[in-house]
């Protein structure tokens, strides 16, 4: 494996609390949502129906769990333990919020739940992520671009797969 390739690998590694953060809600999402159905000034719903406190919380746990599990496959990549689980917490966390964030765009553009915004679902969580795991432990700008080239493929692709095996309704 050359040095380049065995650094994009890691990358994904790195990456990957984040995609099970915000995979996981499809799954273990449902119950109250997290704007309690309310609206905001423009009359349209915060977030919507889509986004539960369930989901929320099962992903962050999920996410987390994940970069623990990592952490014993892949000693010394994440530091000790610690290091590992809040890392894992931050990217998870930062993928949640950036979803959450997506989601209020898209409701300030009138998009009706499950409308697909090119760019914006695929990497809003992966830039969300980045940005809260930075201070513990980073990549490289070139394990970053690769990222943001492969996520909306990998997006794409999770969300087709949930489709097809009926846990959502939309393939996007």
């Amino acid at each position: 494996m050359t040095a380049s390739l065995s650094s994009l690998l890691w990358a994904f590694w790195y990456i990957l609390p984040a995609y099970v953060a915000n995979g996981s809600p499809v799954l273990l999402g449902g119950g109250p949502p997290i704007d309690g159905g309310r609206n905001w000034r423009d009359g349209r719903r915060i977030l919507g129906d889509g986004k539960t406190w369930r989901g929320f919380f099962g992903g962050l746990a999920c996410g987390t769990l994940t970069g623990v599990v990592q952490y014993f496959l892949t000693p010394g990549f994440y530091g000790d333990l610690r290091t590992a689980a809040l890392l894992a917490f931050l990217l998870a966390l930062g993928a949640l919020l950036g979803d959450l964030i997506g989601s209020f765009l898209k409701r300030r553009a009138n998009l009706p739940r499950g409308a697909p915004a090119i760019g914006l679902d695929q990497l809003g969580f992966l830039i969300a992520a980045l940005a809260l795991a930075y201070p513990v432990k980073t990549l490289s700008s070139g394990q970053i671009i690769f990222l943001l080239v492969v996520s909306p493929f990998i997006h794409w692709g999770a969300n087709y797969f949930a489709y097809r095996m009926g846990w959502k309704s939309v393939p996007w």
